[in-house]
């Protein structure tokens, strides 16, 4: 079934103030949430709404966090989130740093104590209406093995860069460290579908095809062998190493049913993001103009397939945003039962 955006911005609304969370809060983190569904990325939208909900039932999730600097320098901070959730202290975390950098040409802020931030291209898109680059990443549960090993060490840890363009739109690439983000799983999971070999493996190290292979111990593998898992072990080390917050197998489930582990190094998931003003290095317009001319050659490169366009990271996301601001976010069945039965218990309406 379909929805319209407005309709599940109001009962993703409804849904966080009636956990306790400011009104202004409520919308923002409904505004990360549904940019997700939005772009096509429903694995990061309102199918992840219950889930807060239960970290927020399980004592783990702050909804009327009162995040803190804790540490800054006129480029940097540092925030403490207070328990919180992601999806309202990143934003503004961006703007703090989005604030930096008009003063000082960067901005760059670390996060600590927090819980999971949604699509991480959300935030880094923040800076692209000031003609500044975004940079935003995160942390997170350890789902991810290191080559050559077996054993859960490291999130999915995903990390966006979005550069501004002139006539085209932004060039804006958002993905995680790991051959496929954990929702990838969990949508296929719904549909029934096995997934591609190399996204996952199972406890003994074995290549699987099963999309519950993490219910039985498995893990998810590094984006292209150790060239991934050095890139998440660096999200890894920026998020939480620098912020303060928990690192590697220390990294809090997102997932109420499990218990953090105890003597954790850190506090909370953490998130690093920053914002550099285009024009600390070179004039905004030339800096639009060459961009322009990068992705019109790209486009324009030999295909393969003649049938097949050339994309630029983001364009997909694009388009379908196009499409679903008009025709409706749809909803897969079990998500839309997830989110009838939310609403029943919470004496709301979806």
């Amino acid at each position: 079934m379909f929805y319209s955006k407005d309709r599940l911005h109001t009962f993703t609304c409804e849904v966080f103030t009636s956990c306790g969370m400011p009104l202004a809060d409520a919308k923002q983190a409904a505004d990360v949430l549904l940019s997700a569904d939005l772009r096509g990325i429903d694995s990061h939208g309102v199918a992840r709404l219950s889930g807060y909900v239960r970290l927020f039932e399980a004592g783990r999730a702050n909804m009327n966090a009162q995040h803190k600097v804790i540490h800054e320098t006129p480029s940097t901070a540092t925030i403490d989130a207070d328990s919180g959730l992601g999806l309202v202290v990143a934003p503004k975390a961006m703007d703090l740093a989005i604030e930096k950098a008009k003063n000082v040409g960067t901005g760059w802020v670390a996060i600590q104590n927090s819980n999971h931030f949604g699509i991480a291209a959300y935030h880094a898109m923040k800076a692209l209406p000031h003609d500044m680059i975004g940079i935003s990443m995160t942390n997170a549960s350890p789902l991810v093995a290191p080559t050559y090993s077996k054993e859960r060490m490291l999130g999915t840890n995903p990390i966006c860069m979005a550069f501004p363009a002139g006539s085209h739109q932004p060039f804006i690439v958002d993905m995680a460290t790991s051959n496929a983000a954990n929702g990838k799983l969990e949508i296929a999971q719904r549909l029934h579908k096995e997934i591609p070999l190399g996204w996952v493996q199972t406890k003994d190290g074995d290549e699987s095809v099963n999309a519950n292979e993490l219910k039985s111990g498995g893990s998810l593998l590094p984006l292209g062998g150790h060239k991934g898992y050095g890139l998440g072990a660096a999200v890894d080390i920026l998020s939480a190493v620098l912020s303060g917050a928990n690192y590697g197998p220390w990294v809090p489930p997102f997932v109420a049913f499990l218990n953090p582990l105890e003597n954790l190094p850190g506090n909370g998931i953490g998130h690093f993001l920053g914002a550099m003003r285009v024009d600390a290095f070179r004039p905004a317009d030339d800096f639009k103009k060459h961009m322009d001319q990068w992705i019109s050659r790209f486009k324009e490169s030999q295909r393969v397939d003649p049938n097949q366009e050339v994309l630029i990271p983001g364009e997909p996301e694009f388009r379908m945003q196009l499409i679903r601001e008009k025709e409706g976010i749809p909803l897969n069945e079990n998500v839309e039962k997830d989110l009838q039965e939310l609403a029943q218990k919470l004496g709301l309406n979806l």
